[in-house]
């Protein structure tokens, strides 16, 4: 694992039993003595602790920010209010997805982006290529990320930070913690509820330490959070998205709201609008096998009844929660119905399989404090 990057925490976590691998041009924890399946259990029934200081922070402000990011998303940013967070994609002039990202408004024409990792040097490239002039972007690399996922993580994040008690989903806020400005976000990548915190690098190790001597905590790898996300339908960058993959074909057209919808103004949305209105060739479906037992994994062959290739697994695996296999992929449009009987190429053999809901484990956003 030469020529990685490490992570700034990488001696902390080394202490914390991590096993490493490679991700994005990262050397980055996997797993540690928990292992991927108690790791993602933990993180279902307590807290989990991850590091994703591998994302990309970016801060965009200037004259015309919002207009020209715009442009850029389809989603509807103008209306947002300073401290929500909306998630979407930077698309490109065929309709495709350069990557997902999340943005917040953190004032006016001051905006926060969060990218990921394998592409946030791309996505940099893009930004500057299309920001007119006077509005500026800055790569906050010398910035931490660490997620706190969860249903207790509300309550054990509260005692150390008291904001996170009245922050609800797609919400953030600008605040300190141990005399250091920190940037608090309620959102994450597990389903559960859970928070996002900025801190500058310095402080990280500080922060990392803080939060394992909370109560119901452990830091957990890149195995479980991968099988979190993909229990929870959510999609991962290089496999369920791509250039080639549209947001409707990739069923993310709840991120287009309606006047982008409408109006359009970003690019590909003459491809995307034309999609909405009169559907796409194939679309991402949840994939389960008949027998309830065999993983289907990536790159996993579909089939019609006919035995004719109709798609593919893009994201597949066991779910610990769900407590059988999980996977995603793309059928064709008319095989996209909950219901529809395919075939899965396992092993030179066909499997009879189900398309299905690609949410496997219900979603645990706080969005009131209601209750």
């Amino acid at each position: 694992m030469t020529d990685l990057h490490s992570l700034v925490l990488e001696s902390f976590h080394v202490e914390q039993d991590a096993k490493f691998g490679s991700f994005a041009g990262y050397r980055m924890p996997m797993q540690y003595s928990l292992g991927v399946k108690g790791e993602h259990i933990h993180t279902r029934d307590a807290v989990g602790l991850f590091d994703v200081s591998h994302m990309g922070q970016l801060l965009i402000e200037g004259t015309g920010a919002t207009k020209a990011l715009e442009q850029l998303v389809p989603a509807a940013l103008q209306e947002m209010i300073p401290g929500q967070i909306r998630y979407s994609q930077l698309t490109l002039n065929n309709g495709g997805i350069l990557d997902d990202l999340m943005l917040t408004r953190l004032d006016g024409e001051y905006w926060g982006l969060v990218v990921n990792g394998a592409c946030k040097y791309g996505d940099m490239d893009h930004l500057k290529k299309h920001l007119p002039a006077g509005v500026t972007m800055r790569y906050l690399d010398n910035y931490s990320l660490i997620a706190v996922q969860g249903p207790k993580a509300r309550r054990v994040l509260s005692e150390m930070i008291p904001e996170a008690e009245k922050l609800i989903f797609m919400r953030s806020t600008q605040t300190l913690w141990n005399g250091h400005d920190i940037t608090l976000s309620c959102c994450g990548y597990t389903g559960e509820d859970g928070y996002e915190i900025s801190i500058a690098k310095q402080f990280a190790r500080e922060l990392a330490e803080a939060l394992t001597q909370l109560k119901e905590t452990t830091w957990v790898g890149l195995g479980a959070r991968n099988s979190l996300r993909l229990e929870t339908g959510l999609c991962l960058y290089g496999n369920d998205l791509t250039t080639d993959t549209t947001p409707i074909e990739a069923d993310l057209s709840w991120s287009i709201q309606k006047r982008r919808r409408t109006d359009g103004g970003f690019l590909g949305a003459e491809i995307i609008l034309k999609q909405i209105k009169d559907g796409s060739s194939r679309k991402r479906v949840g994939i389960k096998p008949e027998d309830g037992r065999t993983p289907l994994r990536d790159h996993t062959i579909l089939k019609n009844i006919a035995g004719n290739v109709v798609g593919e697994i893009t994201s597949g695996g066991f779910g610990p929660t769900h407590n059988g296999p999980v996977a995603m992929g793309y059928v064709s449009q008319n095989l996209n119905a909950i219901g529809t009987e395919l075939l899965a190429e396992v092993r030179g053999k066909d499997l009879r399989c189900t398309v299905c809901d690609p949410i496997f484990v219900q979603h645990r956003y706080v969005r009131n404090l209601s209750h």
